[in-house]
């Protein structure tokens, strides 16, 4: 063996220090590792049980916990599609989904584009009141949203839009513009000075420059701004049934499958498919976006 290959070959001495090295970091981090599985495992057992009561038979339901099927983990006798068959059966479902689809679509692209506009001109042009105009926007944030439920249905009342999809795009729009803008006017903050200026040195205007830089420059920003709205719209109840009502022809899926449960309280049981059968496109969605998530969140967060 040449001198180089040698030098190369690692000895045996080396090797279990690099072991002994690695062995240590592990053990190092193992505490950190086991809390975060820890936390892992508790912040998902109320979803695990969810699953399990949701392909159990009523009676097993209404009489024993969900954690009892662990006792016999493999007796599949026990579990039954009938849930999911009642749900997806039930009358006015399909109409529920594709309300559910009206109203969120719009109610996530509304004001993913008003506020995308907003927060571009709070981040880089100059006009009288600019900061101040932004903290009113972001103090929005704490405003409890019951609080304006009664004054808008009110007026939705006068101008007719009370059970209209337009009354419901425009009060999912308002109620997610402060959050919105509020994280895009980071992300556009954090954008390089220096694009901007060539940018206007080539002659751009200000839309020009928001159209070809800071836009196609955010979608990180954009992606995971659309999955926030889109999933709080899709699994919003309360709205949806104070400004439309619980009317077939405009109820969203939430309404209808809060309907499954009588008011005797019976046929609860059906509501643990339901979550899964609500769940169903939201999660298509994040897992289509998650690359974008986390980038989208981040961005922003040092700098102003």
């Amino acid at each position: 063996m040449s001198n180089v290959a040698r030098a190369v070959k690692p000895s045996k001495a080396g090797q279990v220090n690099m072991w002994v090295r690695a062995a240590r970091r592990w053990a190092a981090r193992f505490p950190l590792h086991a809390i975060i599985i820890t936390i892992s495992l508790l912040w998902m057992t109320p979803t695990v049980g969810l699953l399990v009561s949701s392909f159990r038979p009523r009676d097993a339901v209404r009489s024993t916990g969900w954690w009892t099927v662990f006792v016999n983990p493999f007796d599949f006798t026990q579990y039954t599609l009938e849930n999911y068959v009642a749900v997806l059966t039930a009358q006015g479902m399909g109409r529920a989904f594709l309300n559910s689809l009206i109203i969120a679509v719009p109610s996530t692209l509304l004001p993913l584009a008003l506020a995308a506009l907003a927060a571009y001109a709070f981040a880089w042009m100059e006009f009288p009141g600019r900061q101040t105009l932004f903290a009113i926007v972001v103090g929005l944030l704490v405003v409890p949203l019951q609080m304006t439920l009664i004054p808008i249905l009110r007026l939705y009342n006068q101008l007719g839009l009370s059970g209209t999809f337009l009354g419901i795009w425009l009060a999912h729009t308002g109620y997610g513009l402060p959050f919105a803008v509020y994280l895009l006017r980071n992300f556009f903050g954090a954008l390089p000075r220096e694009l901007f200026e060539s940018a206007f040195l080539d002659g751009a205007s200000w839309f020009t420059a928001f159209t070809r830089l800071a836009l196609p420059l955010s979608v990180p920003a954009l992606a995971s701004l659309a999955i926030f709205q889109f999933l709080w719209v899709w699994n919003d109840l309360l709205v949806a049934l104070i400004y439309l009502g619980g009317t077939e022809r405009v109820a969203p899926l939430t309404v209808r499958l809060s309907t499954l449960v009588n008011s005797l309280g019976q046929n609860w049981e059906l509501l643990t498919a339901a979550a899964f059968v609500s769940m169903a496109l939201p999660l298509a969605l994040f897992f289509s976006l998650q690359r974008y998530f986390v980038r989208g969140i981040l961005a922003g967060s040092v700098k102003g």
